[in-house]
């Protein structure tokens, strides 16, 4: 029988559920400590006095911020993949989580400008060893498998990014919210969005214990060393029991094909990596994430400022309440709708869609708030105005069939499906900086962010139609 027919007749190996669930659960910590904050930055950096009571320069130093998480991110994740291949995964994985429970605790207890700095780093460098994860489910499943484990990502991302925002904004200034139960508590007074932190920081916390009872050492490499690594459960036993265990290496990618036990894919240098069409995917992959993570920082910012400078003056329970909304049915959408019609029109087709969707975004928010600042408030318009906003960002949303579209065109069908790929990311931001700067500009009244961030979108468009037609 040739090798062909025997993979197409291959039974489905399933899926190692316990170890799955501890991988995606350390994940979801990135979401949840990246987004939690989205609802009550513009307080933090207020209450850290460094604006000086000019709300118009808020948005550079919540930039500064928030742009620390990604930056330090990015910095890192290249470095935790290397070192997961010499000291083996599982070290590296629960270093995330336990990393991140004391820098949320730090920012919460943070009352300088330098303090909320140097722990939101922190946040970004814990995060940085996330996309060790996704090497370990390449090591853990197969080719009959891999699929459906990582179709669970997203699901994932959403399932965190509805909680993050949710509890930034529900459980921020506590004091205020529920006075009869925080507001004689003089700590609460004095450290407003601990709490949201907190809660944020346990969540993480849970993620490493658990992980550190149950998660077992997946590399084959460091299982082949004299490297020991403590775990409550054997380590010399397989993750799975039937079908070949690949080696991944979290810095590099490897082939689809078919290794023995023995064989281990030595790590990849750059310039092997950095392929034709790897480059146009970075460039794509790249815009996306500029562009996305401009958004999602740009809205707390409108949202919560004053309608008189150019917000729709939210509180921040509101603001957590809509993104928290938001994310829980995006989720849904991508898993229904957008999953489905990214098999029905391709990858190439349906990322060109997903990032023409910015191209509606960006001039509504310029549209939304011209009517709040004429009407002096949000209105019924103001608020229908937001619907159709949000719903225009369903379609781009990066963590679900979007990124999905964009690694498929350049990288096949999880031909990449380590660290590599999480290499690559980089997720800069500029916007808050910018609104700031359109305030205080003349030019285009005020818009000058919009104006930016529309020429920027059609320049990613342009970019999306160079991608390469995948068969």
């Amino acid at each position: 029988m040739s090798s062909s027919t025997s993979a197409a007749v291959q039974p489905r190996t399933p899926l190692p559920k316990l170890q799955l669930f501890l991988v995606l659960l350390i994940q979801i910590a990135e979401p949840i400590t990246a987004e939690v904050i989205y609802p009550f930055i513009i307080g933090a950096v207020r209450n850290t006095g460094i604006t000086n009571g000019d709300e118009k320069k808020t948005g550079y130093y919540a930039g500064v911020i928030e742009s620390m998480f990604f930056l330090t991110e990015c910095c890192t994740v290249y470095f935790w993949g290397r070192l997961s291949d010499i000291h083996g995964r599982r070290k590296i994985l629960l270093m995330g989580p336990l990393g991140l429970t004391l820098a949320m605790l730090g920012f919460g207890l943070s009352k300088t400008f330098v303090a909320l700095v140097i722990f939101r780093a922190l946040q970004g460098i814990f995060n940085g060893n996330i996309g060790v994860s996704r090497t370990v489910m390449a090591e853990i499943t197969d080719s009959t498998n891999m699929a459906d484990a990582f179709a669970l990502v997203p699901i994932m991302w959403s399932f965190g990014s509805t909680v993050g925002p949710a509890l930034g904004g529900v459980l921020a200034n506590p004091a205020t919210q529920w006075p009869h139960l925080y507001g004689k508590i003089e700590f609460f007074q004095n450290f407003p969005y601990f709490l949201a932190c907190a809660a944020a920081g346990l969540l993480a916390f849970i993620a490493f214990v658990l992980s550190y009872i149950g998660l077992k050492e997946s590399s084959a490499r460091a299982k082949n060393t004299d490297i020991k690594i403590p775990s409550f459960s054997e380590e010399s036993a397989p993750l799975l029991s039937d079908g070949p265990q690949l080696e991944y290496s979290s810095s590099s990618s490897v082939s689809g094909k078919s290794q023995n036990h023995s064989e281990i894919a030595q790590p990849l240098g750059f310039r092997k990596l950095l392929t034709a069409d790897l480059r146009i995917v970075l460039l794509n992959y790249g815009l996306l994430s500029f562009t996305d993570m401009s958004y999602f920082v740009l809205i707390p910012l409108i949202y919560s400022s004053s309608i008189s400078i150019g917000g729709l003056g939210m509180s921040p329970y509101q603001v957590g309440l809509i993104l928290g909304i938001f994310a829980f049915l995006n989720g849904f959408w991508n898993l229904f709708v957008l999953t489905k019609l990214l098999k029905r029109i391709g990858p190439r087709k349906m990322y060109i869609v997903s990032y023409s969707s910015f191209l509606v975004i960006f001039p509504l928010l310029w549209i939304i708030r011209d009517v709040a600042r004429r009407s002096g408030g949000t209105n019924a318009l103001v608020w229908m105005l937001i619907v159709c906003q949000l719903l225009a960002a369903t379609f781009y949303v990066p963590t679900g069939s979007t990124e999905c579209a964009v690694w498929r065109v350049g990288c096949g069908q999880w031909v990449c499906p380590n660290d590599s790929l999480r290499s690559t990311r980089s997720r800069p931001s500029f916007a808050s900086s910018l609104f700031s700067l359109s305030l205080e500009s003349p030019v285009a009244g005020g818009h000058l962010v919009d104006i930016v961030l529309i020429a920027l979108s059609a320049a990613g468009l342009f970019c999306s139609l160079r991608l390469p037609k995948v068969g």
